[in-house]
């Protein structure tokens, strides 16, 4: 079921980008159409909308690899994973829950006022 959920996520952006690129190619075509005039600017617009479009097929085909070599095989999923925790990481947690106990406790003597001395009472 994970696989085939990753299959329809994978395929969902693929079509997220074919959309994209379709929106790019129909306004530069619009844009091409309303700005065309003369004949030697057509000619040069069109050479110039030809690599545009080579490039705007480039991105998406790129676009499209990235995704699909993002995913993680999926052969790995029925195998459960095994964690080692390092030494010094478990020594990290231990440290700070013995700082957050030491903390708590000189918090409660600060609260306590016998612990403070009091002030002589007498004459000098």
């Amino acid at each position: 079921m994970a696989a085939k959920k990753k299959k329809e996520e994978l395929d969902s952006e693929i079509e997220l980008i074919k959309k994209e690129y379709e929106e790019k190619m129909s306004k530069k075509k619009k844009a091409k159409d309303k700005k065309g005039k003369e004949t030697d600017d057509k000619e040069k617009k069109k050479d110039d909308g030809e690599d545009d479009s080579k490039k705007a097929e480039k991105e998406r085909d790129e676009k499209i690899q990235a995704i699909s070599n993002k995913q993680p095989p999926t052969s790995t999923d029925d195998i459960p994973r095994i964690y080692e925790l390092h030494k010094n990481i478990f020594q990290m947690r231990l440290d700070r829950i013995r700082n957050a106990e030491i903390s708590k406790r000189n918090r409660e003597r600060l609260k306590n006022p016998s612990a403070f001395p009091s002030v002589p009472s007498g004459d000098p």
